[in-house]
């Protein structure tokens, strides 16, 4: 068989592949997201809703969801992230002195707070772990498909004081808070206030070449 005809086959099995995906995204996401190249539909289908059903998250659901994250690779194995949970009315308390008023207005009613963090230290002799931050995303990105699949709703927030945040919790130095993220199942929009209903349906994405740098010769 000529490589010409093995490119043809080839493109057609990719072309194939891709209408198999896109039939299997769900209509109302597809309004808002298509994908360029095929993709399993979870990673179209998940999206930062702010809206939180009044339901609780079982403690073995969470867990389940946490052991995702435990999963994520990291540089020498280190795994730096922490995370920090608000699961009870005292908890979400403390948690409601570090975030920001205006992120208040739905991560109130979200059953459960996460804080990522991790330890910026490469080991206890204090050398600076320079992918820690990295590696925390990294997990971060394994919680929030796992929540996907288990039928949750994930938001990640930069809106909180991080200074205040290691007070109250009481982190050490060398652990740096990065996000809190709101987990629960998906609520309806008019469980939401109303400054966020323009904001509540799943975000486009710029085309997969804006995000490849060219290589650049000196």
């Amino acid at each position: 068989m000529s490589t010409k005809e093995t490119g043809l086959q080839t493109n057609q099995g990719d072309k194939e592949q891709r209408e198999v995906l896109t039939k299997r995204v769900s209509e109302d996401i597809s309004v808002y997201r298509n994908a360029e190249h095929p993709v399993d539909p979870l990673f179209i289908e998940r999206w930062s809703s702010r809206s939180f059903a009044d339901k609780p998250v079982s403690s073995e659901t969470l867990y389940t969801v946490l052991e995702a994250a435990r999963w994520a690779p990291s540089s020498s194995n280190l795994q730096p992230w922490r995370f920090v949970l608000a699961q009870t009315e005292e908890e979400h308390n403390l948690f409601q002195q570090f975030i920001l008023p205006g992120n208040r207005l739905w991560t109130d009613k979200a059953p459960v707070l996460i804080l990522i963090a991790s330890d910026k230290r490469r080991d206890e002799s204090g050398e600076i772990n320079s992918a820690h931050k990295f590696d925390a995303g990294t997990a971060w990105g394994y919680l929030s498909i796992q929540a996907n699949l288990l039928g949750l709703s994930t938001r990640a927030i930069g809106g909180f004081n991080r200074v205040k945040a290691s007070e109250v919790l009481g982190l050490p130095e060398y652990i740096e808070p990065h996000a809190v993220v709101a987990l629960g199942y998906k609520g309806t929009i008019d469980q939401l206030d109303e400054k966020f209903h323009d904001k509540e349906k799943p975000t486009g994405r710029r085309t997969l070449d804006e995000s490849i740098l060219e290589i650049r010769k000196q």
